[in-house]
């Protein structure tokens, strides 16, 4: 729960709770006791009292990647991004422009299209009629 980035509102009175109070990111902006009321067995910032043996919990930074080996990423996602651009393009075109030269091609998918949109139609209306009449 102390590595919740977006908290703006806790209450945590009455609960019964015991321990440290945890510390990190938004915790530590709830420096308001009364939001801990009635939970005597806590202790820590922000309340007054202090705990015994506490140390405080040490956040493992991620391990940092050396320089060496972050070479050449510029340059593989450059070609990914080419490969990705000249595929749709092709994809694009070889899709389209059959349809827009060849006039056959372009009147048989039309057709298809409407029959299947005809076929749609012809099947939701039965059922909507069907649930209709029960």
């Amino acid at each position: 729960m102390s590595s919740l980035f977006a908290l703006s509102y806790l209450n945590l009175s009455h609960n019964n709770l015991s321990g440290t109070i945890p510390s990190g990111n938004q915790l530590q902006t709830l420096d308001d006791p009364s939001i801990y009321e009635g939970n005597s067995g806590l202790c820590g910032y922000p309340l007054p009292k202090t705990c015994t043996g506490y140390k405080p919990l040490q956040v493992d930074k991620p391990p940092q990647v050396p320089a060496s080996d972050n070479k050449g990423s510029g340059f593989i996602s450059i070609w990914f991004y080419t490969g990705m651009a000249s595929g749709y393009v092709v994809g694009f075109w070889g899709a389209c422009g059959v349809l827009l030269f060849k006039k056959t091609w372009r009147y048989a998918y039309f057709r298809f299209a409407d029959d299947i949109k005809d076929m749609l139609f012809v099947a939701i209306m039965t059922r909507i009629n069907r649930l209709k009449r029960t």
